[in-house]
């Protein structure tokens, strides 16, 4: 089977109970194919057990997931060569140097030309800045260092399917600029799963949103069209310092931005019941619509 002939990811019907009786995913179904896609969900959403089933790590309670047509149960070995997988924790090899740690996945990974390999690992370090430290020990790098290092693993035998957990964890901003950019260049001919609590780190290359709540999908669809759900739960209003205090404790305030004696102060509401004063926000973010979305998850959850 070729890349073009199934490129993407097909969840169906996937539930997963731990030993302890933690229910963790309940009958997620959902497909993907080429871009980059979000999954978004709180702590405890079910979005890393949801992942380490895609990469074949982990065993589904009950139904199936194929990568590229490949069953990620039946068919391991096919499904790892096709994928770069990055964990949430990634912070073994600690007295290997930068380009040893690369060098050894890659030959795991079925590089066996020495020649090959080290052109790739150069590109790779390159692609996400840490060509200058391809000597350095790992254990004797910074935070982000060592958070760019286990995206250049993921990505060191150009993995056409991507899965990447909580990716900009210990990032600066800059960092975390030139990630988005690099992922934006790298979906266009891959399929990339991006798990994450930040909506700003999806980026303008989002082509689709998974948002999990409790282990189940509540949402698969489009970012605009979150950000249309959105229409009237997202509020704004223009108040003097002394009066901010005023908005009440039911409405989520999102964001302040204080002009002179005046704030201008977002929020996100319930059937949209605004505060006394606001008006409903035109120009939504999708920052805006997913904390709308949690809002009103949350309520009916209670």
């Amino acid at each position: 089977m070729t890349y073009q002939q199934a490129l993407d990811i097909r969840v169906e019907n996937v539930s997963h109970q731990y030993r302890q009786g933690v229910q963790a995913l309940k009958n997620v179904s959902f497909e993907l194919g080429t871009g980059m896609h979000g999954l978004l969900g709180e702590n405890g959403a079910g979005k890393s057990t949801l992942m380490r089933i895609i990469c074949s790590l982990l065993t589904p309670s009950a139904g199936n997931v194929c990568i590229a047509g490949f069953d990620v149960v039946k068919e391991r070995h096919q499904v790892r060569q096709l994928l770069g997988y990055l964990p949430q924790e990634f912070g073994a090899w600690r007295n290997h140097r930068v380009s040893e740690v690369l060098d050894t996945l890659a030959m795991l990974s079925g590089m066996t030309a020495s020649r090959d390999r080290h052109k790739r690992i150069h590109e790779v370090l390159a692609m996400v800045g840490l060509d200058k430290v391809a000597g350095r020990k790992v254990g004797h790098l910074s935070g982000g260092m060592l958070r760019r290092l286990g995206v250049a693993q993921a990505l060191v035998h150009n993995p056409r399917i991507l899965v990447m957990d909580e990716p900009t964890v210990g990032l600066d901003p800059e960092e975390r600029l030139r990630f988005r950019q690099l992922i934006g260049e790298l979906s266009r001919d891959r399929v990339i799963l991006l798990s994450t609590h930040i909506v700003a780190d999806l980026g303008a290359s989002c082509e689709q949103l998974c948002l999990m709540v409790q282990g189940q999908l509540k949402f698969c669809g489009k970012p605009q069209d979150l950000i249309n759900r959105a229409a009237g739960k997202v509020w704004q209003v223009s108040l003097s310092r002394a009066d901010e205090a005023s908005v009440p404790d039911s409405f989520e305030v999102v964001s302040r931005q204080t002009r002179g004696g005046q704030s201008l102060v977002r929020g996100v509401c319930h059937d949209h019941q605004i505060p006394e004063g606001a008006a409903a926000a035109d120009n939504i973010t999708l920052e805006e619509a997913y904390l709308a979305f949690t809002a009103d998850t949350g309520k009916h959850a209670a």
